[in-house]
């Protein structure tokens, strides 16, 4: 067992990867689990949990497959959306097809046929890198949206122009479709959530995620090392696809009850890529505070001034929150380049010393 110095403490290489190294992570975790299981739910009327939780929890799990690929493997991707999009309309073909089975088995079903997706686009990720990649990745997002577009077996539109989801129900209760109340659209979402995070966390804490960042690195010196690039890419994409799949198909059924092509634009791909960068590269915790930052905060911004009773319109409220967050971005930019999630490390390192000075 080797040891080292760190402070006036002496850890050692298992304490360094724990997931959760310092009794302060996981009172945090147990207060956080507490506040999202019993307090939200409780607390939140049906508008909070459809218009903010709800979302938020999905734009984080996506936030957490692209920033697997991008933070922790270092390939750049904008195909986010795209690959969102295939676990979506695959959910919407297995549902229908076979609509006796568990809605929650077809969700996580999804994520697989958008993992062999991202594994094909990912192919020309051992011969490219870089901005190289991120063309090939563009490429790959307005290819499936064309597909989505393009190929009627992919869908079944109603008069309106959009996928109706139908209704299934879980335990006798309904979990999508027009029936389904917001709560148990919560908690098979903060379920998801829960799972694919906690599965996550295990994977970058392993020696499969020792292997993306060491390729991250350095690629060439990762292949000298014994490390095998073609099978460690095509792994990260295939991981990265599949959490961006569940978190489309999480989108379509649990969400917006309905879906357009439009809805994995380009435009989509962006929004998760600038939570991957103001939350953090290379954190799962990251993932979160880029998602908050990036989704609830205009949110927030929009509601505060009828909270203090002034009337500007609506068209101003809307320009001046992109303003605002965007200034707020370029600042977190500045102030902190490594995002949100290195300003939450350096807390809680000094959380490990306290109270101790030094």
């Amino acid at each position: 067992m080797f040891y080292r110095e760190a402070g006036q403490f002496k850890t050692n290489y298992a304490a360094d990867m724990a997931v959760f190294p310092i009794l302060q992570d996981k009172i945090g975790i147990a207060l956080i689990l507490t506040l999202a299981l019993v307090v939200i739910p409780l607390a939140g009327n049906a508008f909070f949990l459809s218009v903010v939780m709800i979302p938020f929890l999905i734009f984080a799990l996506a936030s957490i497959g692209l920033n697997l690929l991008t933070g922790y493997t270092g390939l750049l991707s904008l195909g986010t959306a795209g690959f969102m999009g295939v676990g979506a309309f695959a959910c919407y073909k297995l549902t229908t097809i076979f609509p006796g089975v568990n809605i929650i088995v077809w969700i996580l079903t999804s994520g697989l046929f958008a993992a062999a997706v991202g594994v094909f686009f990912g192919l020309p990720s051992l011969r490219i890198k870089g901005f190289y990649l991120a063309v090939a990745t563009l490429a790959a997002q307005f290819f499936l949206q064309w597909c989505f577009i393009r190929i009627p077996w992919l869908y079944n539109y109603n008069v309106s122009g959009a996928i109706e989801v139908p209704t299934r129900t879980l335990f006798g209760i309904a979990v999508t479709g027009p029936n389904a109340s917001p709560e148990m659209r919560y908690y098979v979402v903060l379920g998801v959530v829960i799972l694919l995070t906690w599965v996550a966390s295990n994977l970058v804490h392993g020696r499969i995620g020792r292997s993306w960042m060491a390729v991250r690195d350095m690629d060439i010196a990762a292949e000298l090392m014994g490390i095998k690039l073609l099978p460690t890419k095509l792994l990260a994409f295939a991981v990265s696809s599949f959490y961006c799949g569940v978190a489309g198909a999480l989108m379509v059924f649990l969400w917006y009850g309905g879906a357009e092509p439009e809805v994995f634009s380009i435009n989509q791909s962006f929004l998760i890529l600038f939570m991957v960068i103001i939350g953090g590269l290379g954190s799962l915790t990251g993932s979160f505070f880029g998602a908050a930052l990036i989704y609830i905060l205009p949110i927030v911004l929009r509601g505060a001034p009828s909270l203090v009773g002034l009337d500007i319109g609506a068209a101003t409220v809307e320009h001046l929150t992109f303003m605002i967050v965007g200034a707020l971005i370029i600042f977190f930019l500045i102030v902190e380049p490594h995002g949100l999630a290195r300003l939450w490390q350096t807390g809680k390192q000094k959380l490990r010393v306290w109270p101790f000075p030094y």
